[in-house]
């Protein structure tokens, strides 16, 4: 369990994490399907929903908003959820079938590197769909920019932070890259549903609502469409998205197999 602790910095190992960092980079960059699938979705669908009439007349049922300010934080988080949960496990799922985690244990290179090299290749990617999403839902279509710029930044720091563990999970327990695709997009459509994609969660029976408001995507949406349209988020979806890398970060940790 130790190998998941990344030794001190020096200029020698930061120089080596840099090249590996460089490398999961340039590899991600080759094959960037999950990468346009996380941008390019939620992109078409801010489109079509922009250019709808109906979505722009503020309806009572969601509190005097448009159904565009609706789905902006939904559609924001889309490409995080994505990401995390498709885009994270894959690779590393893949170097262990490969055997390229086993060898690295013959290096001095700790195999931990590779791992958080490649998350943070997917939060800078998880970052850009998500800024792409505000910055076109404002510029384009006339989205009130956020009210509380500090509280947005929070919400996604946080909205990846109960995203990633889920993604390391999926990767620390499925056994071929095929198998981690398919708990992957098991996790994701249903949580996507909590958000509000298919169905607003204004209009959720109550069950259904609660549910939603204890997911990490349906806190998320919640803090982030505070934070665009009214001051700093709740404290509850941030207590919400808090609680998730303290559970399945520690599962992740404790049940990541290397070989």
């Amino acid at each position: 369990m130790s190998s998941l602790t990344l030794p001190r910095p020096s200029p020698a190992r930061r120089a080596a994490f840099s090249k590996i960092l460089l490398n999961e980079a340039r590899l991600t960059w080759r094959m960037p399907v999950g990468l346009i699938g996380a941008i390019a979705i939620p992109m078409v669908l801010l489109i079509i929903f922009g250019e709808l009439p109906a979505m722009q007349i503020r309806s009572p049922e969601f509190g005097g908003l448009t159904g565009f300010d609706v789905y902006v934080p939904i559609l924001a988080v889309f490409g995080v959820a994505l990401i995390a949960l498709w885009g994270l496990p894959g690779p590393l799922v893949t170097y262990r079938e490969q055997g390229i985690l086993r060898r690295l244990s013959t290096t001095p290179v700790p195999r931990s590197w590779l791992l958080g090299a490649q998350v943070a290749i997917q939060l800078c990617l998880a970052l850009t769909a998500f800024l792409l999403v505000i910055v076109v839902s404002i510029t384009a279509f006339g989205a009130p920019v956020p009210r509380n710029p500090g509280g947005l930044a929070l919400s996604f720091l946080l909205s990846a932070a109960g995203l990633f563990p889920l993604g390391l999970l999926i990767a620390a327990t499925a056994r071929t890259t095929t198998g981690a695709s398919v708990i992957g997009r098991l996790t994701f459509f249903p949580l996507m549903f909590f958000t509000g994609l298919w169905l607003p969660q204004a209009l959720m029976p109550p069950v259904l609502h609660t549910i939603s408001d204890y997911t990490p995507l349906g806190a998320a949406v919640q803090a982030i469409q505070a934070s665009m349209l009214q001051g700093f988020p709740p404290v509850r979806p941030l207590l919400v998205l808090v609680a998730y890398p303290l559970v399945f970060g520690y599962l992740a940790r404790h049940l990541f197999r290397w070989e």
